[in-house]
């Protein structure tokens, strides 16, 4: 078994990129010295010969174009054989809510066959994968912990390790990969919000993270065994032109129902937190993970009624007035409220304001730690505990700071692309 990388390529890209002039600030649509970034479903000449004349399975959502066109409807065009689909949460066409169970069915436009990896299993079977050559991964992620792309792909990963297949993955920019934040993963706390020591925010692109998680050997021992006896597994990532880590990258599709723009993309990790709380996210409105609240908090504070609608069929405190914090505003004005790190003031606010301390996080299945939802997102117990004794911001983020220096340099060791500083 091997990992293949396009390094003349690679090398290509970054000596090219050594000339740029990084800034933390500002916001360029997705563009270095007025070049377009390309994603590496764009490359085609660097994986297509790698398909031709193979049996091929895609894992694919919406996300998965080659400029206004499906990568399935490319690839077919072109002569590529494929056999099968995979889809994640939200489904081929991105649809469905968050957390819906898709099953598995046909895809009208194209008759392939589509199998939810979203719904009664994680990853490939031995059956699915029957008769297929190569495997291949293109979905956009946002470079967030808790967004479940990265659990998906770690699976694929798996399975590809597994039944000795050929994986080759499309990277794409990651819109949050300039900056690195956020509380390590511990591994009591591991589920498929989270399954591997990292940061929240972790600063790389899908590709990036994928050969971290595969060189780490954080994948199940089991599997690189039996990668290792069969030795059939090849892992190639195509990677990204003009694109670096200091890059605001916008993205041309939306990754999910409810990560409509950009704004909400750069918000996402750090309101997403009031997912494991009663407060209301957003979802059922129209500035999902832009404006949070519930029912009890100050009447003064900024009003908004969740409904259900498309990718929020029933959201959280559906059809009742809710009292919040509304942080929208244009891409520049959100850029400066992050500001390259989590936001913890509007969780430590509203904590603060809520009346009933007591039921201001989601309750557990049980009485365990590791299963509050909140204690999921946040990979910890001890954010939870600091909220309920009136911990300062900096004293948070002065806690998660030994573990997040270690990430940081071993993030270093597999980044594809200049870094943001």
């Amino acid at each position: 078994m091997r990992l293949v990388l396009f390094l003349s390529f690679v090398l290509l890209t970054l000596s090219a990129n050594t000339q740029i002039k990084h800034k933390r600030a500002g916001y360029n649509r997705g563009t270095v010295n007025g070049e377009r970034v390309k994603t590496g479903a764009e490359n085609m000449a660097q994986y297509i010969p790698l398909m031709q004349g193979k049996t091929v399975a895609v894992f694919a959502n919406q996300t998965s174009v080659i400029g206004k066109t499906h990568l399935v409807d490319t690839l077919r065009k072109m002569g590529v054989n494929i056999k099968v689909i995979f889809a994640p949460e939200h489904g081929f066409r991105g649809t469905a809510d968050a957390g819906e169970k898709v099953g598995n069915y046909t895809d009208s436009k194209t008759g392939i066959p589509v199998i939810s990896l979203y719904g009664s299993k994680r990853k490939p079977s031995k059956e699915d994968l029957a008769g297929i050559d190569v495997m291949l991964f293109d979905i956009q992620d946002v470079g967030v912990r808790f967004y479940t792309f990265i659990s998906s792909l770690e699976y694929y990963l798996e399975a590809a390790m597994e039944f000795g297949k050929y994986l080759i993955i499309l990277d794409r920019p990651n819109p949050n990969g300039h900056y690195v934040d956020g509380p390590v993963l511990e591994t009591p706390y591991k589920s498929f919000v989270g399954m591997q020591p990292v940061p929240i925010v972790y600063g790389m692109t899908i590709g990036e993270y994928a050969q971290m998680i595969y060189e780490e050997e954080w994948i199940d021992a089991r599997y690189y065994e039996i990668a290792g006896k069969h030795g059939k597994f090849e892992m190639t990532v195509v990677p990204c032109n003009n694109y670096t880590h200091a890059t605001k990258y916008e993205l041309p599709v939306k990754p999910s129902p409810n990560l409509p723009n950009i704004q909400s993309i750069w918000l996402y990790p750090s309101t997403c937190f009031f997912e494991g709380t009663v407060l209301s996210e957003g979802r059922g409105t129209n500035k999902q993970f832009q404006i949070f609240g519930h029912p009890s908090l100050p009447k003064t504070l900024t009003a908004f009624t969740p409904v259900s609608m498309e990718g929020a069929k029933t959201p959280k405190l559906q059809d009742k007035l809710c009292y919040g914090w509304d942080v929208s505003g244009t891409k520049e004005e959100v850029l400066k409220k992050v500001n390259n790190r989590i936001q913890l003031k509007w969780l430590l606010d509203a904590y603060k304001l809520f009346p009933e301390k007591d039921a201001f996080f989601l309750p557990a299945t049980s009485g365990k730690p590791t299963d509050f939802f909140f204690n999921k997102l946040a990979g910890n117990s001890t954010l939870m505990q600091q909220l309920k004794d009136g911990k300062t911001e900096d004293e948070i983020r002065r806690s998660w700071e030994p573990a997040l220096k270690k990430f940081k340099t071993l993030r270093k060791k597999y980044l594809l692309y200049k870094d943001f500083e």
